[in-house]
């Protein structure tokens, strides 16, 4: 079986190990020792049904350690010696586990971060960058998440706009290069769609579709990235894109607009538009002006959406109120790579160069992910030697 299937395979085990009554922590450790014998075994002997093989020998492996506590050793080994078969056919379990993960006795921020570790099968340094934090602080986050849950049924739903939240940070993982998890947040975004009304829902995986549909033209035969302007729009998915729309109208069709809908308003005009140059900022900036509006203190609150609002301005009313927009987002984020990629895209918008090599390469200073650094120092060379965008 190849990484990705596993990749899929894995949370719903651990789902339907979990709707049985297991508990979380425990379970979760049952099945890292049922991979670690598929390791072992499968090369050899492939099993028939991979899912059936792995519940089997991680509930064996929880039967093991019950029969280590003395007191309970006969009547949980007359309970729980044979896996119950068809647990796990029922339903959709991954989208069971990950309301699990949101309960309501954890904090967000550890709801996002055992969400993301076991339905998204993040590693915890890919959870600790998402968040900028130390991979030893995120790592306490979690075991502190799985003790809290310790003993606990875990019959009560979660949060749906920590779910939310959690699904979208799933997809930007994927969509930054693991493609098996933006497909899988894509899939648990429809069955939500199917499990509530909540027009978000559908406001999110609209944004999703319409997000994803460009991800065949974002980067070149040579892997390096490609900015939205200088993609090749006939590479985009017109099917993802239709239906993206589709489902964003339904959505804005409840007059219930909240952050991902207006999000996917935004994706969808940038897709709409045959070339950059025909793009609708005017809208766009309407757009970002609505999403702005939904915080009270917008730079402190939600500082990417200033951001995205900023390089609107910059297209609708120059580069220079677009440069006093990131202004107001220095305090903020001024350490941040993308802070520092906005202000040059602006200089180069106003026709500044020179001061727009020196962001790039104060953004490549600053960025961590390799294939964003090489392209920003690519941005500053291109910039300094006076070479036209998409040149």
């Amino acid at each position: 079986m190849d990484e990705g299937a596993l990749r899929v395979l894995v949370p719903r085990v651990l789902a339907g190990l979990v709707r049985r009554g297991e508990d979380f922590d425990a379970a979760e450790d049952a099945l890292q020792e049922a991979l670690l014998e598929a390791l072992r075994v499968w090369p050899e002997h492939p099993p028939r049904d991979p899912r059936a093989w792995l519940v089997t020998v991680a509930t064996r492996r929880l039967v093991d350690a019950r029969r280590s506590e003395a007191a309970r050793h006969r009547r949980e080994e007359a309970t729980y010696a044979e896996p119950r078969p068809a647990a796990a056919e029922v339903g959709d379990d991954t989208l069971f586990l990950l309301f699990c993960c949101c309960h309501p006795d954890l904090p967000p921020a550890s709801q996002v971060a055992l969400t993301l570790r076991a339905v998204g099968g993040l590693t915890t340094r890919e959870i600790a960058d998402a968040f900028f934090v130390p991979e030893a602080t995120m790592a306490q986050r979690i075991s502190r998440a799985k003790r809290a849950l310790h003993g606990r049924r875990l019959d009560r739903p979660g949060d749906l706009a920590v779910v939310l939240r959690v699904l979208y940070l799933v997809y930007t993982a994927g969509h930054a290069g693991r493609v098996d998890l933006a497909g899988e947040a894509i899939r648990l975004a429809r069955r939500l769609t199917l499990a509530t009304e909540e027009p978000e829902a559908r406001g999110l995986l609209a944004l999703m579709l319409l997000n994803h549909a460009r991800l065949p033209a974002r980067l070149d035969c040579e892997g390096r990235i490609v900015t939205l302007d200088r993609q090749d729009r006939g590479r985009w998915d017109t099917r993802e894109i239709a239906e993206g729309v589709r489902v964003l109208q339904s959505a804005l069709a409840a007059r219930r607009p909240g952050r991902y809908q207006i999000e996917a308003a935004i994706a969808a005009l940038h897709d709409d538009a045959a070339s950059a140059e025909e793009t609708d900022w005017p809208q766009i900036l309407s757009w970002y002006d609505d999403l702005v509006a939904l915080t009270g203190d917008p730079v402190r609150q939600d500082p990417a959406a200033v951001l995205g609002r900023a390089v609107a301005v910059g297209h609708v009313l120059g580069a220079a109120a677009g440069l006093r927009e990131t202004d107001r987002l220095r305090e903020v984020l001024g350490e941040r790579h993308r802070w520092h990629a906005v202000r040059g895209h602006l200089h180069e918008l106003g026709g500044d160069p020179a001061a727009a090599a020196t962001a790039y390469a104060d953004a490549a200073r600053r960025a961590t992910d390799v294939a964003e650094r090489d392209h920003l120092v690519r941005q500053a060379a291109r910039a300094r030697a006076g070479r036209p965008a998409g040149s």
